[in-house]
């Protein structure tokens, strides 16, 4: 691996950053380092991009997994991701932390629920804000 633009500028670096890029809602550059680079050309270009499964499934079972790990930092960006990309919606949120309580455990499911709330909150508060700036 390189972590030089020069060299990582190729195809599958940016095939990985367009699916980041879809994945998460918002404009991915590219990063120095093997970490970004295994990210980038491996687990996006790769992973994320084949086509058995859609974004939104795929989502979903990562949603199961952090939850099941107690990765709530993370799934908080997958549910922020998921909304700003329409795969689903507040219920649908809410209805997976509930599956998932009998799965992951009580205190896991309702620890993802409590996620999704904080993270609705947060977009109606910042919708709500810039509504309110483009009225005045």
């Amino acid at each position: 691996m390189t972590d030089t633009p020069s060299e990582a500028g190729g195809e599958v670096r940016q095939r990985g950053l367009r699916k980041m890029s879809e994945v998460y809602g918002w404009e991915f550059q590219d990063g120095p380092g093997d970490h970004f680079a295994m990210t980038a050309d491996h687990l996006f270009a790769d992973v994320w991009s084949r086509p058995a499964l859609t974004v939104r499934e795929r989502r979903l079972l990562l949603l199961g997994a952090l939850t099941a790990q107690g990765l709530f930092d993370v799934a908080e960006i997958q549910i922020g991701a998921a909304l700003g990309n329409e795969e689903f919606d507040e219920e649908q949120l809410r209805e997976i932390a509930l599956f998932l309580c009998h799965y992951a455990g009580w205190p896991a499911g309702t620890q993802l629920d409590r996620v999704v709330g904080s993270v609705v909150a947060q977009r109606r508060k910042a919708a709500k804000k810039k509504e309110e700036e483009a009225t005045r």
